[in-house]
């Protein structure tokens, strides 16, 4: 059985306060294979898509009186859990076709470069594209378009690096 670290921001919420600093500093606090169990006054979904940027399947139960306790963990780390999301899928990936330096584009151009880019390309090819930030944004209409992408900022953390695979 898997070890969590709990972080309940329901009385953050409750005084009004924002919760997501200290949701990401219990994050960097993990050890390998140690997951964040959240319990928030809501089901928390623009966390999940966040969550899954950082390489992290969630399971949510809700709790008496509307309240949800959310199990994040590392992808793959979950027994007889629902499947790894299609963002983080595991696999050989072919060498990316298309390259693309999106870092000195202001959003949403790219966002709409990687989108057009994409369709471009046929079933299972991929593109790789440098970006100034995490582009939580494009993460779920890659997603929703039935692309698979996987990504994370270097180790001096100036740039992050995305790949994105072209589905049927």
């Amino acid at each position: 059985m898997s070890e969590f670290i709990d972080v309940d921001v329901r009385p953050i919420l409750r005084a009004g306060g924002e919760p997501f600093s200290i949701i990401m500093a219990a994050l960097d606090r993990l050890a390998p294979g140690q997951g964040l169990r959240l319990y928030a006054p809501f089901k928390p979904v623009p966390l999940f898509d966040v969550m899954a940027s950082k390489g992290f399947a969630h399971q949510e139960a809700e709790l008496e009186g509307g309240e949800w306790e959310i199990r994040f963990m590392p992808v793959g780390s979950f027994e007889a859990a629902e499947p790894a999301p299609a963002a983080l899928a595991d696999g050989d990936w072919p060498e990316p076709v298309v390259h693309l330096d999106n870092r000195d584009l202001d959003p949403p151009e790219p966002m709409v470069r990687i989108l057009a880019a994409a369709e471009q390309l046929a079933p299972g090819q991929t593109l790789s594209a440098l970006l100034s930030r995490e582009p939580v944004f494009l993460f779920r209409e890659l997603t929703k378009r039935g692309h698979q992408w996987r990504g994370g900022f270097t180790p001096q953390k100036d740039v992050y690096q995305l790949t994105v695979r072209v589905l049927a």
